[in-house]
């Protein structure tokens, strides 16, 4: 094989993994249908973890009570860790995806033969490129450090769950885009620059580190989006170590090219030159911001009841937007840093196949195809205004009625129409869902759930939607349904301060967020508990009660806790 083969054969390769890279970033909420939601948008004041630590402290009940309460509450609280893995996988696929932006890319070769030449000994390049990538994930996680101490846990949690900052992240992503796109780029103070330049020329660890500082100043117009969008995604989380994890996940993923190279530098002749490829990553990434930022203005439609950002709407624009870059990618579409495109090569016809073929998949969502690959992510099903899916029960009609539970008026139904389970009959009032239980005999299935709860509908659409499950749900459960950021208010009356956290209670979402965490030790969602028609846990056969469920993906597993349950109750009649 010639030299010119291998080097197509690398090139080919090399496109390849950009492409993935790319496409795996449009798909990372997949990632998160792992972990215990915290996302959901909320304009009520819900207690985070920092507040159950603190009553703990403050309770005046035994030490056992306290004791107990901790530990059931870590046991509720499973998911948590897995939150911060799927930052830490979304800061890494950013990482490696700003390391193929125009700012950073042509870098690499510079960089490295900087440290080769410089060196008197391959040893001491060696070094010197080991300290110079710690030095870039030292700057990184130190922003995310200085973040997370200034904002703090709770401050982040408020961000994550309120509908005025959704907004404005947003219009901060899709300003963002719009910079990829080559509108304007996003660039820090150049005197800032200069300076660290300059103290780049001193000697040993001092001077790397200020080149490391240099290149994160340098190059922050490619990639203070991918960093922008990072930290709204961690924020999203109400995590406190969210901003650093992610931030540690993108400066490993930036640092690891320049050491790697620096040790075996011959491999940077396999490397594509530098090119109007490079824009088309950009340009590329700035598809997925704006496809991205949509989520957060689904959240505000939903929370603020603007009921206009339906399903179908949400979809349209997903659609348009795959089509734009399905064309940009087979030169059909040219914007303002673009080179000539005299042919489309290999790479970009495998990554517009990818993107076209993504299109498809989600056109018959139109017309109410379920989309489960992306059910997390899209606005819910009960927001779709033409439907023709069947419901999962097997009675196809789309305007069947839902199995009758009771003549009883629903308290608060109309709150909730945009997020309701066609074919299910819920209820959202505790004390009214009791005397349902009682009046027909049923156990209750507590849903807490949320407007924008991502794994909720990721729940609603995986595993719901599993006949076995539908038909359990249906016919043998009251079901509950408490969204805990409702922000509808309480009347005067039912205002109170919290016994728990020690807050006013005065919206709807904040009664039921403040029975969760006080009840149950949790403040995630979904979260399922299984009671009797008298409010208690339902227990097993040895007596132990059956311990709340968080989002669970395997239905298999999910419809033996519901067994679990309707054999409980029906053992205690």
């Amino acid at each position: 094989m010639t030299t010119t083969v291998k080097r197509i054969w690398v090139k080919t390769v090399f496109f390849i993994c950009l492409a993935a890279i790319v496409f795996s970033i449009a798909g990372i909420q997949q990632a998160k249908a792992q972990e215990a939601d915290t996302s959901g948008m909320s304009f009520t004041s819900i207690p985070t973890s920092a507040d159950t630590i603190a009553q703990l402290k403050k309770a005046k009940d035994s030490v056992k009570k306290a004791e107990a309460a901790v530990v059931k509450a870590k046991k509720v609280n499973t998911e948590a860790p897995k939150t911060l893995w799927a930052i830490f996988i979304a800061g890494f696929l950013g990482g490696l995806a700003a390391v193929l932006m125009p700012c950073i890319y042509p870098l690499l070769p510079l960089t490295v033969s900087f440290f080769t030449k410089k060196s008197c000994s391959r040893a001491r390049g060696i070094q010197q490129s080991l300290i110079y990538g710690a030095s870039i994930i030292i700057i990184y996680v130190a922003l995310g450090v200085i973040i997370s101490a200034i904002f703090g846990s709770d401050a982040l949690n408020a961000l994550a769950t309120n509908g005025v900052f959704n907004l404005f992240f947003f219009l901060l992503l899709i300003v963002f885009g719009i910079s990829f796109l080559g509108a304007f780029e996003i660039t820090l103070p150049s005197s800032l620059g200069n300076k660290l330049d300059a103290n780049a020329d001193r000697g040993g660890m001092a001077g790397i580190f200020f080149m490391a500082a240099t290149l994160v100043v340098v190059s922050f117009s490619c990639t203070g989006p991918i960093i922008g969008t990072l930290l709204v995604e961690a924020a999203s989380k109400g995590d406190r170590l969210g901003p650093a994890v992610g931030m540690l996940g993108f400066s490993l993923a930036l640092a690891l090219p320049f050491t790697i190279f620096a040790l075996f530098p011959s491999a940077l002749k396999s490397l594509p030159k530098s090119g109007g490829w490079l824009n088309t990553v950009k340009v590329c990434l700035g598809f997925l911001e704006i496809a991205f930022a949509l989520k957060f203005l689904s959240n505000v439609d939903l929370a603020y009841h603007w009921d206009w950002f339906d399903r179908e709407i949400f979809l349209s624009i997903w659609i348009a937007l795959g089509i734009l870059l399905g064309l940009y990618l087979i030169g059909k579409i040219k914007f303002s840093h673009d080179s000539d495109l005299g042919y489309v090569s290999i790479p970009r016809f495998f990554s517009a196949t990818v993107v076209f073929a993504f299109v498809v998949y989600m056109i018959p969502g139109l017309w109410g195809a379920p989309l489960k690959s992306i059910s997390a992510f899209l606005p819910p099903m009960a927001t779709q205004d033409f439907d023709l899916s069947p419901i999962p029960g097997g009675n196809s009609s789309s305007n069947a009625a839902p199995v009758k539970t009771s003549n009883l008026t629903k308290k608060y139904e109309a709150n909730y129409t945009r997020i309701a389970t066609r074919g299910l009959d819920a209820w959202y009032d505790y004390e009214q869902a009791l005397q349902v239980s009682k009046e027909l005999g049923k156990p209750i299935m507590i849903d807490f759930t949320g407007f924008n709860c991502v794994n909720c509908r990721q729940m609603e659409a995986d595993v719901w939607t599993d006949p076995r499950v539908f038909t359990l749900l249906q016919n043998e459960f009251v079901l509950l349904q408490l969204v805990v950021d409702d922000k509808a208010p309480l009347p005067a009356n039912d205002v109170y301060t919290s016994t728990y956290s020690g807050k006013k209670i005065t919206t709807l979402g904040g009664k039921w967020s403040d029975l969760e965490a006080s009840r149950f030790n949790a403040n995630s969602q979904p979260l399922y508990v299984l009671l009797d028609s008298d409010g208690n846990n339902l227990t097993d056969a040895n007596g132990q009660e059956i311990a709340p469920s968080p989002a669970n993906y395997n239905a298999d597993s999910y419809l033996k806790f519901l067994e679990s349950g309707i054999s409980a109750y029906k053992r205690h009649q």
